[in-house]
């Protein structure tokens, strides 16, 4: 499972600017793993993109790279 967050944790990086504080906290709930995201309110829009794209473009690479593992991402307030 580390793998999967060391994946995100890299594309979330990326996209923040440079020296943002950005926490990923990784929760399991049966064969679910729950991935809650934290940022500043000023990077959070960033994450999310112009009518979630950018996450939802997270999503689709991370289920690509692992498609055995069940995951949902938060973005936390």
């Amino acid at each position: 499972m580390a793998e999967i967050k060391e994946t995100l944790d890299f594309i979330v990086q990326s996209i923040v600017p440079k020296d943002t504080q950005v926490s990923i906290e990784e929760k399991q709930e049966g064969e679910l793993t729950i991935f809650e995201i934290s940022a500043p309110a000023e990077v959070t829009g960033r994450i999310i993109g112009k009518e979630g794209k950018i996450i939802k473009s997270i999503r689709n690479i991370l289920n690509l790279a692992f498609p055995q593992t069940r995951f949902i991402l938060k973005i936390k307030d």
